[in-house]
């Protein structure tokens, strides 16, 4: 299904975008470094996931004002699931990305929203993203026509590193062991050929290819909510995200981000043995 959107339109959903972001922001500050932490559970039996109630009380605003303005539309949202909607457009939303991070005080978690295509088993590429920081106050968002980080030093365009040799590039992954063991190890050889290779960044290391800093993230195990919103501003400032052989990466799973086609390229041949 192919949704025509006209330039008007553009422009409202963009606006609707930053306002969800803003709305993002009030409620993950609210408990952000605070005494003793924001309150945390654990979603897993076996293991550890947590999600604070700064992350449910994101999404569900988020959703509140989704209700109020786009009720035709879908929602794909980490914390409160699906909801199908009837006008063919989906926003993807996780409203803490990097929840570990949040809990720890650290200021490189972030709020992820995206617009994409619905289809039949859930949503397609997205159209538009941002990723939003909301301690340090920037916002990078990337699709219809816009690639732009506002923050701190106002607001500024968005591009991608040219190419250079993967021995010069700048690698990063969220967690050292990159899913599987087979994983692990095909990360471990291409972290062997890169110049630096940092961790724990979460969505913020997305952001940093976007905005010309960074080279590399490849990640493993993730969800549509996780890459919607690094996708679209990645793709935006002149970079590529797929999976590790190339595919779309917009359901998540395998993602390597790249600044440019070359990088990738290099990249993908290393991972794939």
């Amino acid at each position: 299904m192919t949704v025509s959107i006209s330039p008007a339109e553009r422009e409202a959903l963009i606006a609707l975008a930053q306002e969800l972001a803003d709305t993002a922001r009030v409620e993950t500050l609210r408990h952000f470094r605070t005494a003793g932490g924001p309150e945390t559970s654990n979603k897993l039996a076996g293991g550890f996931d947590p999600v604070t109630v700064a992350d449910r009380g994101a999404e569900k605003a988020m959703r509140d004002l989704l209700a109020q303005r786009r009720p035709q539309d879908g929602i794909f949202g980490e914390e409160y699931g699906v909801k199908r909607g009837e006008s063919g457009l989906t926003w993807v939303l996780d409203p803490i990305d990097g929840t570990r991070g949040y809990m720890s005080g650290t200021p490189t978690w972030g709020v992820l929203i995206s617009l994409s295509e619905e289809l039949a088993d859930g949503p397609g590429r997205p159209l538009m993203g941002l990723v939003d920081q909301p301690y340090v106050g920037e916002r990078f968002l990337g699709g219809f026509g816009r690639s732009e980080l506002s923050g701190p030093r106002g607001v500024m365009p968005l591009r991608t590193r040219p190419a250079r040799p993967l021995s010069e590039a700048v690698l990063f992954s969220t967690f050292p062991e990159v899913g599987t063991s087979e994983e692990g190890a095909a990360f471990a050889r291409l972290s062997k050929q890169v110049r630096l290779t940092r961790y724990g960044m979460d969505c913020y290391a997305y952001a940093l290819i976007a905005a010309g800093q960074i080279d590399l993230v490849v990640e493993a195990g993730l969800h549509p909510y996780d890459v919607g919103g690094p996708i679209a501003v990645i793709e935006a400032a002149g970079g590529i995200v797929t999976d590790w052989t190339g595919g779309p990466a917009w359901r998540g799973g395998r993602v390597l981000a790249a600044a440019n086609r070359e990088i990738h390229a290099e990249a993908m041949r290393v991972l794939n043995g």
